[in-house]
């Protein structure tokens, strides 16, 4: 199902797997500049925005209480993305791990027109990881728009996302992990990674620029190379967010396909055992995960 909305300060908090097209304006229409000459002409400069698309499906093992991601969106200032990925071991101890990544999204979503949080992402993850008093952790990625178009990323974990500008990819993020498999997380613990871990980047965007934002379910099993084919073919935001979604699902499930996790498994050291070697086997097939993805596009006000 897929659902349109448009708001000006309001906050959506999602972890179902319902599209959903947002318009993200900006308090504000238009800034205007004039030039010192008391008869030179204003300038007008467009504030920018982000129109977002999200697509969020459970592993197929845990579609009965919807995943363990979670994602929030946010129309403040020029826009604010969000994903957590709930750490699944937890489930070992009979923890839900979903409880951890739904309430640090509920919190951040409180919190971003925090005074303290100053529109500063790491500030951000800093006071909604201190307000979860949930058991668990969870991996977490937050971008910010403001509206002079600098896209401000905080990222602890292997959450990713990508920027697209005319069909090629000018930023990534990059996994932190203590090792394969064992991302950078925010826990309940007391030993654990805190804000202060985060990978905090800027990057001047610009009108027409495409965010790829998604939990590893999305990376681990899509190559960049398919993100941008997809985002070349699927121009609307919400079409696009589902077809990369349902493209990581299909990858996922698929024991033969040569995944970006397989790859990177095979990299590490790690492959199927000497005598499935004997007969031609090697490690293959995408990774079967919770899969979120949010697809924005810097539009102008």
């Amino acid at each position: 199902m897929a659902v349109t909305v448009s708001y000006s300060r309001h906050h959506q908090f999602l972890s179902s797997n319902n599209g959903i097209a947002i318009q993200l304006p900006s308090k504000k229409l238009m800034s205007f500049i004039r030039c010192s000459s008391p008869q030179s002409t204003p300038i007008v400069r467009p504030e920018l925005s982000i129109r977002v698309g999200t697509q969020l499906i459970p592993h197929p093992k845990k579609v009965a209480k919807g995943g363990e991601d979670a994602f929030f969106v946010s129309s403040y200032n020029g826009g604010v993305i969000a994903v957590a990925d709930g750490v699944s071991g937890w489930a070992e101890k009979d923890v839900d791990p979903a409880q951890f990544s739904r309430e640090l999204m509920r919190k951040a979503s409180s919190l971003v027109e925090d005074e303290e949080v100053n529109y500063d992402p790491r500030i951000l993850v800093r006071k909604a990881h201190a307000a979860t008093s949930s058991t668990g952790s969870a991996t977490v990625i937050v971008s910010m728009l403001d509206k002079n178009g600098i896209l401000k990323i905080a990222n602890v974990g292997d959450c990713g996302l990508r920027v697209i500008r005319k069909g090629q990819i000018i930023f990534s993020t990059f996994p932190q992990e203590h090792y394969f498999d064992c991302p950078y997380q925010l826990s309940s613990e007391a030993v654990t990674q805190t804000y202060l871990d985060a990978t905090v980047t800027s990057v001047d965007s610009m009108k027409g620029d495409i965010i790829v934002m998604g939990s590893d379910g999305l990376f681990d099993n899509v190559f960049d190379h398919e993100i941008v084919s997809t985002i070349a073919k699927h121009q609307d935001v919400v079409e696009a967010a589902k077809v990369l979604a349902d493209l990581a699902y299909k990858h996922s499930v698929d024991f033969y396909f040569e995944s970006p996790y397989s790859l990177e498994a095979r990299t590490r050291g790690f492959d199927v055992p000497w005598w499935k070697k004997l007969v031609g086997q090697k490690l293959t097939g995408g990774k079967m995960d919770d899969i979120t993805v949010i697809v924005g596009e810097v539009v102008s006000n």
